[in-house]
C-alpha cells in the first residue's frame, strides 16, 4: 500500500497539471444553513465530480466582502475552487472553463437565483449571462 501511495505522490509531481486538476476540482461553499438550493448546487457539482466541503455562514455578507464580490453581482452563496470565487449558481459549462483557461479574474456570478440554473427549480427561461467577478462587470460566457 505504501509504495502505491509513494508512486501516486511521485506521479503527481511528475505531472504537475494532473495535480493542479484534482486540487481544482476541490471547492468549499459558504451558504446560509437555512438555504436548501444551496445543498442542491452542491449535489450538482458533486455528481460532475468536484469534492466540496459545505461550511454554513451566518454571516454571509462577512463572506462576501472578504471575497470583494460586488453587491451587484451577489447570490445565495459563495464557492472557493481552484482559487477562484464562483458566486451562485453557475453552470458545470463556466465553472470549468474558468478553471480551464485560469483568466486573470477574481472569479465569475451568475447573480441571483435564476429559475432553470443548477440547484434552482423550474424551467430555464433565457439565456444565462454570467459575469467576471471585478470593478465593473463584464460578461464572462453566456449560456
Amino acid at each position: 500500500m505504501r509504495i502505491l501511495a509513494a508512486f501516486a505522490v511521485l506521479l503527481g509531481l511528475l505531472i504537475p497539471g494532473q495535480a493542479w486538476s484534482a486540487e481544482a476540482r476541490e471547492a468549499t461553499m459558504y451558504k446560509d444553513p437555512q438555504c436548501g438550493c444551496c445543498g442542491a448546487y452542491a449535489a450538482y457539482l458533486r455528481q460532475h465530480g468536484f469534492k466540496v466541503k459545505v461550511v454554513d455562514a451566518d454571516d454571509l455578507d462577512f463572506v462576501k466582502t472578504m471575497y470583494a464580490v460586488p453587491e451587484r453581482l451577489q447570490s445565495c452563496h459563495t464557492m472557493i475552487v481552484g482559487g477562484y470565487v464562483v458566486e451562485g449558481h453557475v453552470p458545470l459549462d463556466a465553472v470549468e472553463r474558468l478553471l480551464a483557461e485560469k483568466p486573470k479574474i477574481k472569479g465569475i456570478s451568475l447573480p441571483g437565483m435564476p429559475m432553470g440554473s443548477p440547484g434552482i427549480d423550474g424551467d430555464k427561461t433565457e439565456p444565462f449571462t454570467i459575469y467576471e467577478i471585478g470593478l465593473e462587470p463584464k460578461v464572462f460566457m453566456t449560456e
